[in-house]
């Protein structure tokens, strides 16, 4: 009897809830365990350049910290966030359009944080949620633990169709509207000032909030700067942001600007999460802000990434075959590849590792498991020398099977 026992796991003898049982994990961090190898180019991940992290300024912004504020900056704080690193945020939203103040910002662990507080304070079992086709992996693997179902919009160069959307509001009555407006992940695709105009004017209509994913806003490097949906809904949006995409992704700080109301049900929820995040972090960022250093940062990154997206661009415009489209985003990190559609990606995958050059398969992407003849390229990351290769590589592979 003990024998037959020591042979189950503690999943088998332990209760573990059915949700949790369910969730699968994520399918890009999968993808990283192959792509991390050494020797593999890796357009896999959404990781910034780490390049570019600025570790010398940050070092000598903690130092700086440290002296400045003592044991305050290594004590428990506020759930809601620091009070002067939310006045901050707070003005720099106003400043873009947003008028916002400190009781509407609640920081967070990250974005994905974020997301998980909304799903949690909105989202019961079976309640709809409406999103991109195909939309973010990580926003769907939050939703999913609350047993979230889907109704989903198609996509074109302008972002989501709004058009579609009424009559699948009217069918579903979703509780939520998730989007990532500028720079998708994983299409690239930006929605057009049209379109955001739409989607507000649905949301109102049908009293549905809109949780805004905006990560990659300020990694515009070319194009026209659009006022964000927050700018033009007000407290129709929920707007999620991070430092992770335009200063470091380990600080974990990122935060919500929602309607002061519904932030303090926020930080309810985020109290039984984690109390509050990182007061170190929280000054370190505040100070490296404050002192008006993240901006040029960001013109640093901004330079970095059009060339290396006009590299990837032209080395896919030369090595690729025919049949094979993909999207020119304006900024951000990521471009969408189709392919024809009896072509997987998900097959492909193994032999791309073969070959030493990783991406992301596009069907955890996509609610209902399509996607199956798409994928996800990170330009950002790799260097010049390896985007030439990895690309080459890639339209070698994909020549052989289109």
């Amino acid at each position: 009897m003990l024998v037959e026992q020591n042979k189950r796991t503690h999943t088998d003898l332990w209760k573990v809830t059915d949700n949790v049982m369910n969730l699968e994990g994520s399918i890009i961090r999968e993808i990283l365990k192959f792509s991390s190898k050494p020797g593999v180019i890796n357009f896999a991940g959404g990781l910034p350049a780490p390049e570019l992290f600025p570790v010398d300024e940050l070092k000598e912004v903690a130092v700086q910290v440290l002296e400045k504020y003592g044991p305050d900056c290594l004590q428990y704080s506020l759930s809601r966030g620091l009070i002067p690193l939310r006045e901050l945020l707070a003005q720099r939203a106003t400043e873009r359009g947003t008028t916002s103040d400190a009781d509407n910002i609640l920081i967070t662990n990250g974005a994905q944080q974020a997301i998980e507080l909304v799903a949690r304070a909105f989202i019961e079992p079976g309640d709809y949620i409406l999103t991109e086709y195909p939309t973010y992996v990580g926003a769907l693997q939050a939703f999913n633990y609350y047993q979230a179902k889907y109704t989903t919009v198609d996509m074109d160069n302008e972002g989501m169709i709004v058009e579609q959307a009424v009559e699948k509001i009217k069918h579903h009555k979703p509780k939520l509207i998730y989007t990532i407006s500028n720079f998708q992940n994983p299409t690239g695709i930006t929605m057009s000032l049209r379109r955001r105009e739409q989607l507000i004017e649905v949301a109102r209509e049908y009293n549905i909030p809109i949780l805004d994913d905006n990560p990659y806003g300020d990694i515009r490097f070319s194009g026209e700067r659009l006022p964000t949906l927050k700018s033009i809904g007000g407290n129709e949006v929920i707007s999620v942001r991070t430092f992770s995409k335009v200063l470091a992704p380990g600080l974990r700080i990122g935060w919500v600007n929602g309607p002061a109301d519904i932030i303090t049900q926020f930080e309810k929820v985020k109290q039984c999460a984690d109390l509050h995040t990182n007061t170190f972090c929280q000054y370190l960022v505040y100070e490296y802000v404050n002192q008006g250093r993240l901006d040029p940062h960001i013109e640093i990154i901004k330079t970095d990434y059009r060339t290396k997206r006009d590299i990837m661009l032209r080395e896919l415009e030369e090595h690729f075959p025919s049949g094979i489209t993909w999207t020119e985003p304006e900024g951000g990190l990521f471009l969408w590849l189709e392919l024809p559609k009896n072509i997987s990606t998900v097959d492909l995958f193994q032999k791309a590792i073969e070959k030493e050059v990783a991406y992301v398969y596009g069907q955890p992407f996509f609610p209902d498991g399509g996607g199956l003849n798409t994928l996800r390229l990170n330009f950002a990351t790799a260097s010049h020398e390896q985007i030439v290769e990895g690309i080459r590589r890639l339209g070698e592979l994909f020549s052989q099977h289109v």
